[in-house]
Protein backbone atom coordinates (compact mmCIF):
# COMPACT_ATOMS: atom_id res chain seq x y z
CA UNK A 1 0.00 0.00 0.00
CA UNK A 2 1.27 3.67 -1.05
CA UNK A 3 0.54 6.41 1.30
CA UNK A 4 -0.78 9.92 0.63
CA UNK A 5 2.62 11.02 1.75
CA UNK A 6 4.29 9.39 -1.67
CA UNK A 7 2.67 11.21 -3.63
CA UNK A 8 3.67 14.94 -5.27
CA UNK A 9 1.47 17.66 -3.15
CA UNK A 10 1.79 21.18 -3.09
CA UNK A 11 0.84 22.90 0.22
CA UNK A 12 -2.26 25.01 -0.70
CA UNK A 13 -4.61 24.72 1.95
CA UNK A 14 -4.75 26.26 5.57
CA UNK A 15 -5.71 22.56 7.30
CA UNK A 16 -6.87 21.83 9.25
CA UNK A 17 -10.33 23.24 8.50
CA UNK A 18 -12.72 23.55 11.22
CA UNK A 19 -15.11 21.01 12.30
CA UNK A 20 -17.63 21.34 15.13
CA UNK A 21 -21.45 21.29 16.11
CA UNK A 22 -24.04 23.12 14.67
CA UNK A 23 -26.18 23.68 17.75
CA UNK A 24 -29.30 25.11 16.32
CA UNK A 25 -29.47 22.87 13.46
CA UNK A 26 -29.00 19.96 15.98
CA UNK A 27 -31.83 21.46 17.74
CA UNK A 28 -34.23 21.98 15.30
CA UNK A 29 -33.68 18.80 13.24
CA UNK A 30 -33.17 16.85 17.02
CA UNK A 31 -30.06 15.11 15.49
CA UNK A 32 -26.23 15.77 15.68
CA UNK A 33 -25.16 17.50 13.16
CA UNK A 34 -21.72 18.37 12.67
CA UNK A 35 -19.77 20.64 10.00
CA UNK A 36 -16.74 20.43 7.96
CA UNK A 37 -15.65 23.94 7.15
CA UNK A 38 -13.83 22.96 4.16
CA UNK A 39 -15.29 26.63 2.75
CA UNK A 40 -12.57 27.40 4.78
CA UNK A 41 -9.69 26.40 2.85
CA UNK A 42 -7.74 29.35 2.73
CA UNK A 43 -7.50 30.76 -1.00
CA UNK A 44 -9.63 33.05 -3.00
CA UNK A 45 -13.30 32.02 -1.31
CA UNK A 46 -12.50 28.77 -0.16
CA UNK A 47 -13.94 25.44 -1.50
CA UNK A 48 -13.53 21.71 -1.49
CA UNK A 49 -11.28 22.25 -4.56
CA UNK A 50 -8.36 23.12 -3.13
CA UNK A 51 -7.76 19.58 -1.77
CA UNK A 52 -7.91 18.51 -5.14
CA UNK A 53 -5.47 20.86 -6.33
CA UNK A 54 -2.49 20.03 -4.05
CA UNK A 55 -2.17 17.08 -5.97
CA UNK A 56 -2.95 17.91 -9.24
CA UNK A 57 -0.89 21.01 -9.52
CA UNK A 58 2.18 19.47 -7.87
CA UNK A 59 2.11 16.69 -10.68
CA UNK A 60 1.57 19.42 -13.29
CA UNK A 61 4.54 21.32 -11.75
CA UNK A 62 6.59 18.01 -11.97
CA UNK A 63 6.19 17.37 -15.31
CA UNK A 64 7.21 20.98 -16.24
CA UNK A 65 3.86 22.80 -17.06
CA UNK A 66 3.71 25.99 -17.00
CA UNK A 67 -0.01 26.67 -18.45
CA UNK A 68 -2.60 25.03 -16.85
CA UNK A 69 -6.21 24.66 -18.08
CA UNK A 70 -9.26 23.70 -17.03
CA UNK A 71 -13.31 23.65 -17.56
CA UNK A 72 -16.79 23.65 -15.98
CA UNK A 73 -19.74 25.78 -16.24
CA UNK A 74 -20.16 29.41 -16.44
CA UNK A 75 -20.27 29.69 -12.40
CA UNK A 76 -17.50 27.01 -12.22
CA UNK A 77 -15.96 26.91 -8.12
CA UNK A 78 -13.45 24.47 -9.19
CA UNK A 79 -12.30 26.71 -12.34
CA UNK A 80 -11.91 29.81 -10.14
CA UNK A 81 -10.17 27.79 -7.36
CA UNK A 82 -7.36 26.88 -10.26
CA UNK A 83 -6.86 29.64 -11.51
CA UNK A 84 -5.96 31.39 -7.83
CA UNK A 85 -4.00 28.34 -7.40
CA UNK A 86 -2.53 28.08 -10.73
CA UNK A 87 -1.17 32.07 -9.93
CA UNK A 88 -0.11 31.60 -6.40
CA UNK A 89 2.24 28.70 -8.01
CA UNK A 90 3.40 31.12 -10.86
CA UNK A 91 1.54 29.24 -13.49
CA UNK A 92 -0.76 30.35 -16.33
CA UNK A 93 -4.05 29.91 -16.00
CA UNK A 94 -6.62 29.61 -18.98
CA UNK A 95 -10.25 28.54 -18.14
CA UNK A 96 -12.43 27.29 -20.97
CA UNK A 97 -15.97 26.95 -20.06
CA UNK A 98 -19.59 25.79 -20.95
CA UNK A 99 -21.28 29.52 -21.93
CA UNK A 100 -24.22 27.92 -20.41
CA UNK A 101 -25.92 29.50 -16.99
CA UNK A 102 -24.66 32.79 -15.90
CA UNK A 103 -21.91 32.95 -17.56
CA UNK A 104 -21.72 36.89 -17.16
CA UNK A 105 -19.44 38.92 -15.14
CA UNK A 106 -21.09 38.04 -11.78
CA UNK A 107 -20.57 35.89 -9.39
CA UNK A 108 -17.20 33.85 -9.48
CA UNK A 109 -16.65 35.73 -13.33
CA UNK A 110 -15.95 38.90 -10.84
CA UNK A 111 -13.10 36.60 -8.91
CA UNK A 112 -11.75 36.02 -12.38
CA UNK A 113 -12.04 39.34 -13.39
CA UNK A 114 -10.24 40.99 -11.06
CA UNK A 115 -7.39 38.07 -10.94
CA UNK A 116 -6.84 39.23 -14.60
CA UNK A 117 -7.72 35.19 -15.65
CA UNK A 118 -8.07 34.92 -18.97
CA UNK A 119 -11.84 33.16 -19.42
CA UNK A 120 -12.91 31.87 -22.80
CA UNK A 121 -16.42 30.83 -23.18
CA UNK A 122 -17.59 28.20 -25.78
CA UNK A 123 -21.42 27.57 -26.79
CA UNK A 124 -21.71 23.89 -26.34
CA UNK A 125 -22.76 20.95 -24.38
CA UNK A 126 -19.58 18.43 -24.97
CA UNK A 127 -16.41 18.28 -23.02
CA UNK A 128 -15.05 16.61 -25.50
CA UNK A 129 -15.13 19.99 -27.69
CA UNK A 130 -13.84 21.84 -24.68
CA UNK A 131 -11.17 19.48 -24.06
CA UNK A 132 -9.85 19.43 -27.46
CA UNK A 133 -9.74 23.42 -27.60
CA UNK A 134 -7.60 23.08 -24.68
CA UNK A 135 -4.97 20.80 -26.83
CA UNK A 136 -5.40 23.71 -29.01
CA UNK A 137 -4.71 26.32 -27.07
CA UNK A 138 -2.21 24.96 -25.31
CA UNK A 139 -0.33 24.20 -28.83
CA UNK A 140 -0.49 27.47 -29.97
CA UNK A 141 1.32 28.67 -27.27
CA UNK A 142 4.32 26.72 -27.37
CA UNK A 143 4.13 26.10 -23.63
CA UNK A 144 4.02 23.06 -21.44
CA UNK A 145 0.30 22.62 -20.54
CA UNK A 146 -1.94 20.24 -18.55
CA UNK A 147 -5.35 20.10 -18.76
CA UNK A 148 -7.85 19.35 -15.17
CA UNK A 149 -10.41 17.72 -16.20
CA UNK A 150 -14.04 19.44 -14.67
CA UNK A 151 -13.80 19.18 -10.97
CA UNK A 152 -10.73 17.62 -11.13
CA UNK A 153 -12.35 14.33 -10.54
CA UNK A 154 -9.62 12.19 -11.65
CA UNK A 155 -8.16 9.70 -9.13
CA UNK A 156 -5.24 11.57 -8.62
CA UNK A 157 -7.63 14.32 -7.56
CA UNK A 158 -9.25 12.23 -5.51
CA UNK A 159 -6.53 11.74 -2.89
CA UNK A 160 -7.25 15.33 -1.75
CA UNK A 161 -10.38 13.57 -0.18
CA UNK A 162 -8.96 10.63 0.98
CA UNK A 163 -6.46 12.97 2.89
CA UNK A 164 -9.43 14.96 3.97
CA UNK A 165 -11.30 11.65 5.87
CA UNK A 166 -7.80 11.22 7.88
CA UNK A 167 -8.10 14.72 9.20
CA UNK A 168 -11.28 14.30 10.27
CA UNK A 169 -10.97 10.85 11.86
CA UNK A 170 -8.10 12.72 14.12
CA UNK A 171 -10.68 15.88 14.65
CA UNK A 172 -13.48 12.92 15.66
CA UNK A 173 -10.66 11.38 17.89
CA UNK A 174 -9.94 14.25 19.98
CA UNK A 175 -13.09 15.68 20.01
CA UNK A 176 -14.28 11.95 21.09
CA UNK A 177 -17.06 11.61 18.44
CA UNK A 178 -18.02 8.74 16.25
CA UNK A 179 -19.26 10.01 12.78
CA UNK A 180 -21.82 7.57 11.65
CA UNK A 181 -22.58 9.03 8.60
CA UNK A 182 -21.15 11.83 5.67
CA UNK A 183 -23.09 14.15 3.56
CA UNK A 184 -21.57 15.61 0.62
CA UNK A 185 -22.67 16.93 -2.70
CA UNK A 186 -21.90 15.33 -5.95
CA UNK A 187 -21.35 17.57 -8.78
CA UNK A 188 -18.22 15.73 -10.65
CA UNK A 189 -18.03 12.50 -8.16
CA UNK A 190 -14.72 13.56 -6.95
CA UNK A 191 -15.21 14.45 -3.86
CA UNK A 192 -18.17 11.64 -3.06
CA UNK A 193 -15.51 9.20 -4.16
CA UNK A 194 -12.25 10.33 -2.54
CA UNK A 195 -14.41 10.91 0.87
CA UNK A 196 -15.97 7.49 0.61
CA UNK A 197 -12.74 5.91 0.32
CA UNK A 198 -10.96 8.12 2.89
CA UNK A 199 -13.81 6.79 5.11
CA UNK A 200 -13.16 2.78 4.46
CA UNK A 201 -9.68 3.22 5.32
CA UNK A 202 -9.93 5.87 8.17
CA UNK A 203 -13.59 5.98 9.43
CA UNK A 204 -14.94 2.60 8.89
CA UNK A 205 -18.26 2.97 11.20
CA UNK A 206 -19.15 6.10 8.70
CA UNK A 207 -21.30 5.63 5.73
CA UNK A 208 -20.69 8.76 3.35
CA UNK A 209 -23.90 9.37 1.78
CA UNK A 210 -23.85 11.33 -1.73
CA UNK A 211 -26.72 14.79 -2.26
CA UNK A 212 -26.55 14.53 -6.47
CA UNK A 213 -27.13 18.36 -7.77
CA UNK A 214 -26.59 16.64 -11.47
CA UNK A 215 -28.46 13.96 -13.52
CA UNK A 216 -24.45 12.16 -14.39
CA UNK A 217 -25.03 8.62 -13.12
CA UNK A 218 -23.17 9.05 -10.09
CA UNK A 219 -24.03 5.45 -9.43
CA UNK A 220 -21.27 3.84 -11.83
CA UNK A 221 -19.03 7.38 -11.90
CA UNK A 222 -18.31 7.60 -8.62
CA UNK A 223 -17.37 3.68 -7.18
CA UNK A 224 -15.39 3.76 -10.24
CA UNK A 225 -13.31 6.74 -9.20
CA UNK A 226 -12.85 4.84 -6.00
CA UNK A 227 -11.41 2.29 -7.63
CA UNK A 228 -8.87 4.05 -9.93
CA UNK A 229 -8.41 5.77 -6.71
CA UNK A 230 -7.82 3.14 -4.93
CA UNK A 231 -5.13 1.41 -7.42
CA UNK A 232 -3.15 4.48 -6.96
CA UNK A 233 -2.80 3.78 -3.55
CA UNK A 234 -2.43 -0.09 -4.10
CA UNK A 235 -5.16 -1.01 -1.88
CA UNK A 236 -6.75 -4.65 -1.96
CA UNK A 237 -10.32 -3.19 -1.96
CA UNK A 238 -13.66 -4.20 -3.96
CA UNK A 239 -16.34 -1.61 -4.51
CA UNK A 240 -19.67 -2.33 -5.61
CA UNK A 241 -21.82 0.45 -7.71
CA UNK A 242 -24.84 -0.58 -5.07
CA UNK A 243 -22.63 0.48 -2.30
CA UNK A 244 -22.81 4.07 -3.10
CA UNK A 245 -25.78 6.05 -1.65
CA UNK A 246 -27.14 8.74 -3.96
CA UNK A 247 -30.00 11.02 -2.66
CA UNK A 248 -30.93 13.38 -6.32
CA UNK A 249 -31.45 16.78 -5.50
CA UNK A 250 -30.98 18.56 -8.19
CA UNK A 251 -34.32 19.69 -9.05
CA UNK A 252 -34.38 21.03 -12.92
CA UNK A 253 -30.83 20.73 -13.56
CA UNK A 254 -27.39 21.17 -12.72
CA UNK A 255 -26.56 25.38 -11.85
CA UNK A 256 -30.27 25.61 -11.68
CA UNK A 257 -30.78 27.33 -8.30
CA UNK A 258 -33.71 24.66 -6.68
CA UNK A 259 -36.37 25.83 -3.87
CA UNK A 260 -35.63 23.44 -1.31
CA UNK A 261 -32.08 24.46 -2.15
CA UNK A 262 -32.49 27.99 -1.43
CA UNK A 263 -34.48 27.07 1.58
CA UNK A 264 -31.67 25.11 2.84
CA UNK A 265 -29.32 28.46 2.27
CA UNK A 266 -31.81 30.86 4.55
CA UNK A 267 -32.25 27.81 6.55
CA UNK A 268 -28.33 27.51 7.36
CA UNK A 269 -27.36 31.01 7.46
CA UNK A 270 -30.65 32.54 9.73
CA UNK A 271 -29.45 29.28 11.85
CA UNK A 272 -25.96 29.43 12.12
CA UNK A 273 -24.54 32.16 10.22
CA UNK A 274 -22.93 29.99 7.93
CA UNK A 275 -23.66 30.96 4.03
CA UNK A 276 -24.07 27.96 1.84
CA UNK A 277 -24.78 28.34 -1.55
CA UNK A 278 -27.57 27.64 -4.28
CA UNK A 279 -25.59 24.99 -7.16
CA UNK A 280 -23.87 23.16 -4.48
CA UNK A 281 -23.69 23.06 -0.95
CA UNK A 282 -27.62 24.45 -0.54
CA UNK A 283 -28.78 21.50 -2.47
CA UNK A 284 -26.72 19.46 -0.42
CA UNK A 285 -27.94 20.39 2.91
CA UNK A 286 -31.34 20.09 1.43
CA UNK A 287 -30.75 16.22 1.02
CA UNK A 288 -29.67 16.16 4.39
CA UNK A 289 -32.85 17.66 5.79
CA UNK A 290 -34.88 15.23 3.17
CA UNK A 291 -33.25 12.25 4.44
CA UNK A 292 -33.44 13.48 8.01
CA UNK A 293 -37.18 14.09 7.74
CA UNK A 294 -37.50 10.52 5.70
CA UNK A 295 -36.00 8.60 9.07
CA UNK A 296 -32.68 8.49 7.42
CA UNK A 297 -31.15 9.21 10.89
CA UNK A 298 -31.39 7.90 14.12
CA UNK A 299 -31.78 10.45 17.14
CA UNK A 300 -28.36 9.31 18.99
CA UNK A 301 -26.45 9.26 15.61
CA UNK A 302 -23.51 11.50 14.47
CA UNK A 303 -23.89 13.30 11.23
CA UNK A 304 -21.09 14.96 9.34
CA UNK A 305 -21.93 17.34 6.92
CA UNK A 306 -18.98 18.42 4.37
CA UNK A 307 -19.40 22.09 3.34
CA UNK A 308 -17.51 22.42 -0.31
CA UNK A 309 -17.83 26.27 -0.53
CA UNK A 310 -19.06 27.34 -3.84
CA UNK A 311 -20.13 31.06 -1.74
CA UNK A 312 -19.64 33.09 -5.05
CA UNK A 313 -22.79 31.58 -6.98
CA UNK A 314 -24.82 33.54 -4.13
CA UNK A 315 -24.22 36.40 -6.03
CA UNK A 316 -24.77 35.40 -9.31
CA UNK A 317 -28.36 35.00 -8.34
CA UNK A 318 -31.28 37.31 -8.08
CA UNK A 319 -32.24 36.95 -5.00
CA UNK A 320 -34.79 39.86 -4.92
CA UNK A 321 -36.92 37.79 -7.04
CA UNK A 322 -37.84 35.49 -4.32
Amino acid sequence: MKRLSDFPRVPLSILPTPLYRLPNVSRLLGKNIWVKRDDMTGVALGGNKVRKLEFLLADAMEKGAVLVMTTGGGQSNHATLTAACALRLGLDPVLVLKKRGVWQRRGNQVLNHLMGVDVRFMDTDSYDDIYASMDRIGTASGKQYYKIPCGGSVPLGCLGYVACMEEVSEQAKALGVRFDYIVCATGSGGTHAGAALGARLFLPSARVMGVAVDTDPFETIVPRLMRDAAELLELDMEFKDEDVKLTPMWGEGYAIPSKEGNDAVRFMARNEGIILDPVYTGKAFAGLLKLNAEGAFDNEENILFIHTGGSGGLFAQNWEAE
